[in-house]
């Protein structure tokens, strides 16, 4: 019997192992449950282990336990659970891992307190090409409820992506040009779902079709949600409406595949930050949105003597968007890209294996209004990168260097150069047959961003006025030293980093008014950031009645500047979490809850961020389950407790806290 879905049941949060580790990840210590179709459209009627889960992001197709630095992947059901209407609450389950805010609409990941242009988001190992990292109202142009998997790669991340990733990368895999065809010819998925919180609807539909010389892909998404409920209330101007889509189609032969694939994205948010007052004749500030890419993808297998695999991307983008106040249009955002990536893979070569590759930018930005607060630029890079691994019986080391050209050329203004150069090792020793542990050392260099450099100006829908700065390239020096158990009954891991910068960026609060908008200029000082992380899943009971399994974990991040400067602001509070989850044949059900601690570690002109306690629920029923199609009905329940929840990485807590209570129903099918 065919089954349609593939049970990959949990996240697989995993800071690199041993390859000889995935015989601990072989052992079936999880229930079938339901989750999402696999890159071939084939079920399993076992769950997925995280030994196969490969991760895209990484050369060599390494699955998440095979990498030595640190990596988390949110796949099947745990990717169902957590999907949330902005990218960076969709990953914010992940330790170490939380989210920028603007109501919902608006959320970035923020990955061991750093991001925007220190977090690459990408879609498919190529970037978003969208403004979200120009600013914290700007929403990002890739959706999380059309993903198959969202790979997390936590700490820098510059060598395979260059010097917008010096924080690290969240690689959203879509498939929207086909890789391979489904196994049956044919597969899909379909969702519908209802939140009471916003009155919102969200529907979703994609297919999967071909054989061994051709396949096709199409998907599409809309939500409407209204302004949501907050305790005490409604959130004004927190209203969001999304449409998303694409086709793809590819080429496929025992040589490789050649693909191409056109994808749309609108947008339209109001800014919880300007919500207007009627009395006051204000008018509320929204921004509409609207982005189309085109993606040329391929992979050659074995092309030459020696290459075991050569996989490019070119990827071409068109972004606009408007901030509106009422009816009248106020500052455009666009950019128009051009993007492209080579990886070639080597055969092992003296015990070696690893990748060599290229990689290619041309972005021109402009904001044109009145209110125009950075000039139009002209941002051209290359980067070269070779990475290489070896094992030497129980021990695996990983390492790699890259060197960046970046220019960034301002209207009316001098053009800066710069020259990132990084440089990484990481090693893994199984010293025990369940015990291993890694230390990843890093060097890494980030050129500034256009805001960072050149803005000059009153910023509307986030409520600033920007000032930015002739400043110098950042370099980190970062060692990470973790700890991972993997047993029959108890799965865990402990990592401890510490990351000194050297001109670290950062937008400052002055304490000055201009415009009616409080002053924050982009400065430049040494910080230093430490922090730690924590998870394990105790595997309590597994027989007839269902499986329960429990998972902890806890997160925390301190990061100072140098010279008495004080605390980098807007860095996240330490968490605390626990979910129970059961599982049995058609039923899958958790409840969990999250403590964000107090964070009172606060720059200059900032104000302490209260803790608050997330209680969330899920129950999931498959109620068909045959030849052709699996259907499941599921509750979600979101802060149950109707807490008051204002996260301290957020620029607009104060004034837009996170939506209360939430009960969302729905029905997914795979077929």
């Amino acid at each position: 019997m065919r089954r349609s879905l593939i049970a990959l049941a949990l996240a697989a949060t995993v800071g690199g192992s041993l390859p000889a580790l995935a015989d601990d990840a072989d052992q079936d210590t999880t229930p079938p449950t339901v989750g999402t179709k696999d890159s071939e459209g084939k079920g399993r009627k076992q769950a997925a282990k995280l030994d196969a889960i490969v991760v895209n992001a990484v050369p060599l197709g390494q699955s998440a336990d095979q990498i030595v630095a640190p990596v988390a992947v949110l796949a099947g059901s745990a990717l169902d659970d957590a999907k949330g209407v902005s990218l960076g609450e969709t990953v914010s389950s992940i330790p170490g891992v939380q989210s920028t805010a603007l109501g919902t609409a608006v959320g970035r990941p923020v990955i061991r307190g750093l991001d925007g242009p220190r977090v690459a988001v990408l879609e498919n190992g190529l970037s978003s090409q969208d403004v979200s990292n120009v600013s914290q109202d700007h929403a990002v142009t890739l959706e999380p409820f059309l993903a198959d998997q969202i790979e997390v790669l936590k700490g820098p991340a510059t060598l395979l992506y260059g010097s917008g990733a010096i924080g690290g990368v969240v690689n959203v895999v879509d498939g929207r040009v086909p890789e391979k065809a489904p196994d049956n010819g044919f597969a899909g998925r379909a969702e519908l779902r209802h939140d009471s919180v916003s009155d919102g609807q969200t529907g979703l539909l994609r297919l999967d079709a071909g054989n061994d010389r051709f396949a096709i892909h199409v998907d599409g998404m809309h939500r409407d949600n209204e302004d949501y409920d907050i305790p005490g209330g409604t959130l004004a101007n927190s209203a969001v409406k999304t449409t998303s889509g694409s086709v793809g189609a590819s080429l496929l032969g025992s040589w490789g595949y050649l693909g191409l694939s056109v994808s749309r994205f609108m947008d339209l948010y109001g800014s919880p930050a300007e919500p207007g007052d009627a009395a006051e004749g204000e008018d509320p500030v929204h921004i509409k949105m609207a982005q189309t890419n085109y993606t040329l993808k391929g992979g050659l297998v074995k092309p030459f003597e020696g290459i075991e695999k050569i996989e490019f991307s070119l990827g071409h983008g068109n972004y606009q968007h408007v901030e509106y106040e009422g009816d009248v249009p106020g500052t455009t955002f666009s950019t128009r890209s051009n993007q492209g990536r080579l990886v070639v893979s080597h055969e092992p070569l003296a015990g070696w294996e690893g990748a060599f590759g290229v990689q290619t930018q041309h972005r021109q930005f402009a904001a044109v209004g009145e209110e125009t607060f950075v000039p139009a630029t002209v941002t051209r890079g290359v980067g070269v990168f070779l990475t290489e691994q070896r094992e030497f019986g129980p021990v695996k080391l990983e390492l790699g260097a890259r060197h960046d050209v970046q220019s960034v050329d301002p209207d009316n203004g001098p053009k800066r150069d710069f020259n990132p150069n990084s440089f990484s090792s990481g090693i893994a020793w199984r010293f025990a047959e369940q015990w291993h542990v890694s230390l990843n050392l890093d060097h890494a260099e980030r050129a500034p961003s256009e805001e960072e450099l050149f803005a000059n100006g009153p910023h509307e829908a986030s409520n600033t006025f920007e000032i930015g700065s002739d400043l110098q390239k950042e370099k980190s020096n970062q060692a990470e030293l973790g700890l991972h158990f993997h047993g029959d009954m108890v799965e865990g891991k402990v990592a401890v980093y510490y990351n000194k910068y050297k001109n670290f960026i950062y937008l400052a609060d002055t304490g000055e008014v201009e415009d009616d908008l409080p002053v924050r200029v982009w400065s430049q000082n040494d910080a230093t950031f430490r922090g730690a992380e924590a998870e394990a899943t105790f595997h309590l009971a597994k027989g007839t009645s269902g499986n329960w399994d429990l998972r902890v974990f806890g997160d925390t991040v301190r990061a100072t500047l140098s010279d008495g400067g004080g605390n980098v602001p807007r860095i996240p509070a330490g968490r605390l979490g626990a979910t129970l989850s059961w599982t049995a044949d058609n039923l899958r059900a958790n409840v969990g809850a999250v403590r964000y601690m107090k964070q009172d570690k606060i720059a200059a002109f900032e104000t302490d961020t209260a803790g608050y306690t997330l209680v969330n629920a899920h129950l999931a029923w498959t109620f068909v389950n045959d030849e052709r199609s699996q259907w499941e009905a599921f509750v979600d329940g979101n802060n149950l407790t109707n807490q008051t929840a204002r996260p301290a990485t957020s620029l607009f807590k104060d004034v837009a806290p996170m939506p209360g209570r939430n009960i969302s129903v729905g029905v997914r099918a795979y077929f």
